[in-house]
């Protein structure tokens, strides 16, 4: 004859599997210190100290410090910044084929994401922040109470970009090394 479980067996059972299902739940991922290569975020992730870029330019296009690798998720500032290698206009260059530029944050061919601030980003080749990309588009990001600061381009730039919501941001002293194009804020 079969023993049925007994009513501590099965609030056992249950007690473990609530657990399991709770540790699902993480901690954001924390960034600090020195960015020697692109970071790619795959969960929330937060600042917990100021970070400097020191990211090599090896690939043409965007070489993004933090950079944006899966959709639904944010990345929080907290009060801190993200420094690049160049004060404008130092460093800075007109554009062409086969460039090679720096850029703080990067969200391209993603929905869904957030950069949550208070926070500054500053200090970059092109822009502080890349939204979207020419044949690469993104949807639905938040880029809030950020500031945009010293970056050789403009504060934040979008490319085809849609459905998304930018707010309490702030650029300043952008464009410093655009060598006179038409460039600023976003």
């Amino acid at each position: 004859m079969k023993q049925l479980p007994s009513r501590l067996t099965i609030v056992v059972v249950l007690i473990v599997s609530a657990l399991l299902v709770c540790a699902g739940r993480t901690r954001a991922t924390e960034i600090s210190g020195t960015i020697s290569t692109t970071l790619i975020i795959f969960d929330d992730s937060e600042l917990t100290g100021d970070v400097t870029c020191a990211v090599p330019l090896t690939l043409v296009g965007p070489n993004p410090c933090i950079a944006f690798g899966a959709d639904h998720i944010k990345l929080r500032l907290n009060g801190h910044s993200i420094t690049g290698p160049v004060t404008p206009p130092t460093d800075c260059d007109v554009p062409k084929p086969g460039d090679k530029f720096g850029v703080g944050i990067a969200a391209i061919d993603r929905t869904d994401v957030k950069i949550e601030g208070p926070g500054i980003v500053q200090h970059f080749e092109r822009w502080g922040i890349l939204i979207g990309l020419t044949g690469h588009p993104s949807t639905q990001v938040t880029v809030k109470k950020v500031t945009a600061y010293r970056n050789c381009w403009s504060g934040m730039q979008t490319f085809s970009t849609s459905e998304s919501n930018f707010e309490e941001n702030v650029f300043a002293s952008d464009a410093g090394g655009s060598n006179g194009a038409n460039c600023g804020g976003t």
